[in-house]
């Protein structure tokens, strides 16, 4: 994958660089660090007219760019849909009902706005928390300012770090592989914790319910 996107770079300059950052938005698996870092290395021959803060203003241009396509996504999806369809036979499978939805959009929308600003500094939920935000119907003006200003804080402190390993930049890629892989450990150890509480907590819900019946 790096061959491709490197030659894209090198081929299309700030161009390609905001194309691929837009796409990274949309698609996680393509590695924002490459890009970004890589786009840090290309400031650094004397010959080159692609400047830092080039890299860093295009870049940012393509993250907010992908992150309004998946907003729009989480509006079509909307929380009124997704609802319905744990309304059925999925959501019984799956041990949600529909006002579990709507409660978590009440929450993104009372308290959870922050996460986007701090989940665009997280890799794989840095692109994924636009389709919530979506859902939960969030401020479209709000939406746009805390993913900018997210956006451009991690990518100034890639693009920079590229900029200063220079040759050697494939170093801060695998320095952020292993911060990816800690992110996706401790999200994965979350999420379960969530669940395991979450099963524990309908369960006791319904035992209360059961016991007050009889």
């Amino acid at each position: 994958m790096y061959e491709w996107i490197i030659e894209i770079m090198n081929k299309f300059g700030l161009l390609g660089i905001f194309l691929l950052i837009t796409i990274e938005n949309i698609f996680p698996p393509i590695p924002s660090e490459v890009i970004l870092t890589f786009g840090g290395f290309m400031t650094t021959p004397v010959d080159s007219t692609i400047t830092i803060w080039g890299v860093i203003i295009v870049s940012t241009l393509g993250s907010v760019v992908g992150a309004i396509i998946l907003y729009g996504i989480g509006l079509l999806l909307s929380a009124e849909r997704l609802g319905a369809i744990l309304d059925g036979k999925i959501g019984k499978l799956l041990g949600f009902k529909k006002d579990d939805v709507f409660k978590a959009c009440d929450w993104f929308n009372k308290k959870g706005k922050i996460t986007v600003l701090f989940c665009r500094c997280v890799p794989i939920v840095r692109s994924l928390i636009s389709i919530p935000a979506g859902m939960a119907k969030m401020r479209f003006d709000l939406f746009v300012i805390l993913t900018t200003l997210g956006s451009f804080i991690w990518n100034i402190i890639l693009v920079y770090l590229g900029a200063a390993a220079g040759a050697s930049w494939e170093k801060i890629v695998e320095g952020t592989d292993v911060y990816k892989t800690i992110t996706v450990i401790v999200l994965g150890v979350i999420a379960l914790a969530v669940l395991i509480w979450y099963i524990l907590y309908r369960k006791k819900n319904s035992t209360t319910n059961n016991d007050s019946k009889n």
